[in-house]
């Protein structure tokens, strides 16, 4: 496919275009990178004790529907390949701007939801590594608070987002993971282990498939990140050419691991044990090596999931700050710290949220599942879009998926974001606290701009990444 985009020094606005510097390597470990982390390391207990030894299948199942899904963010990237992701292909599809601000804020709160159920498994992974008897109570809690008080502080200081800190990061995440899978194949070498309960299915009064499905609505939180992948498309080389088979081959690769973690996984604890707690593959290592220093292992999970909390709050704050910037949101949220220039009242805001759900929910499935569930209803939007979008044209070749794939793509992701998939109230009520917080704060300000007098400028989600008229702030 021959790819006719151009890498133009100046934006159409006479700014400086961002430099394409990620050739297929770098935007590989890139997406690896943002898909690895939190999930698969606090999760495996938890869809364990909803289908016993096949918590192989639910991840399985995440990965097909994220997979399919990822067929529709291919043709849109490589269609529009611009920094902006589901709020501009929205924007594009449906013209609306208050849906456009519903999905950005959607993908805001998942970031929080994500960085909170970060926080709440270093907490734990903390406790176990310093052996700290704090059981569920107000010590990992204010862990968990200490934690994100950390990251704020690291964001307001600013953080460059850097190419090669994040294949660093990477490496040492998959490093985690490698290990947990290097310790089943050695204890399946020398007769250790019960490889027999893989096929073996326990899912309590739900009926299997109604199990998996419940599962894989709580799995699916492992498999999201690819889609962050989109906003790099303005730094990459030949995106049109090279995104389709590095997205995949990123997914893949991703699954993969996942399903040979979770194998190892049950194979070496029993799904009652290794529901037990917020650090399932510790037990998994204690159970199959335990010779390995646990404490290096529990360090390298710490560092995994902060690696994701300073991901997703650098990615809500700024995602704030550009909604703030479009007059969507408060002006208050768009201030700029004059010397450190990052955007210092999103960045409280975004961290006072956090600090709510650390509080208040706390439990990584809640928070887990409440991510997943924010992510599925942009995913079931995106999906539908890319079937609106058919009909425009651009002035260059593109990536096409096969009409099936996003018809099944929406069908999946709207219903596993419905309450027949198995999800428990308590995610809807956190999603709709979050996402009524954003429509509150859209309402104030209309009132405010009509009030005022202020011009309301055309709702350009291309903003939204912070590199706009007014440029980066990282």
């Amino acid at each position: 496919m021959a790819d006719t985009t151009a890498a133009p020094d100046r934006t159409s606005d006479g700014q400086p275009a961002l430099k394409r510097v990620m050739g297929p390597g770098l935007l590989l470990l890139f997406i690896v990178g943002d898909v690895l982390g939190t999930g698969i390391y606090a999760l495996t207990g938890q869809v364990a004790a909803q289908v016993g030894g096949v918590v192989w299948l639910p991840f399985l199942v995440a990965f097909l529907v994220a997979l399919v899904t990822a067929f529709s963010y291919l043709e849109l990237v490589t269609k529009y390949p611009q920094a902006a992701g589901a709020a501009l292909y929205t924007h594009k599809a449906f013209g609306i701007h208050f849906v456009t601000f519903l999905v950005a804020f959607a993908v805001m709160s998942s970031g929080i939801t994500s960085a909170s159920t970060a926080a709440r498994a270093f907490s734990a992974n903390f406790a176990s590594v310093f052996d700290l008897s704090l059981g569920e109570g107000i010590g990992i809690t204010l862990i968990g608070l200490g934690f994100m008080t950390l990251v704020a502080l690291v964001n307001l200081r600013g953080v460059g987002e850097s190419v090669k800190a994040n294949v660093v990061l990477t490496c040492v995440e998959l490093t985690g993971l490698l290990i947990v899978i290097g310790v089943g194949v050695w204890a399946l070498g020398g007769g250790g282990g019960d490889f027999s309960r893989v096929v073996e299915f326990e899912t309590g009064e739900r009926s299997v498939v109604g199990g998996v499905i419940a599962a894989t609505g709580l799995a699916f939180f492992a498999m999201v990140g690819f889609e962050d992948s989109v906003n790099m498309a303005e730094e990459c080389k030949e995106p049109r050419r090279i995104f389709p088979k590095v997205l995949l081959a990123g997914l893949c690769l991703t699954g993969l691991i996942y399903v040979l973690v979770s194998i190892s996984a049950i194979a070496l604890v029993p799904a009652d044990r290794l529901s037990e707690g917020d650090t399932p593959l510790l037990q998994v290592v204690e159970a199959g090596a335990p010779g390995f220093p646990l404490g290096l292992f529990g360090v390298i999970t710490m560092f995994a999931v902060a690696n994701s909390a300073l991901i997703n709050m650098l990615m809500a704050s700024r995602l704030v700050y550009g909604l703030s910037r479009e007059r969507v949101l408060p002006p208050l949220l768009g201030r700029v710290h004059p010397r450190r220039r990052t955007p210092t009242t999103a960045i409280l805001f975004t961290t006072a949220l956090a600090f709510g759900l650390i509080t208040f929910v706390g439990a990584v499935p809640a928070l887990g599942g409440t991510t997943a569930l924010l992510l599925l209803m942009v995913f079931t939007v995106v999906n539908v879009a890319v079937l609106v979008l058919r009909p425009d044209r651009v002035d260059a070749d593109h990536f096409r998926t096969p009409t099936v794939l996003p018809v099944v793509g929406a069908l999946a992701c709207a219903y596993l974001a419905t309450p027949w998939a198995g999800r428990p109230a308590e995610q809807y009520r956190i999603a709709g606290v979050l996402l009524a917080i954003g429509v509150v704060l859209w309402g104030v300000t209309v009132l405010v701009n009509r009030r005022t007098g202020a011009a309301t400028p055309r709702f350009d989600p291309a903003h939204l990444t912070g590199e706009g008229p007014t440029g980066p702030h990282n």
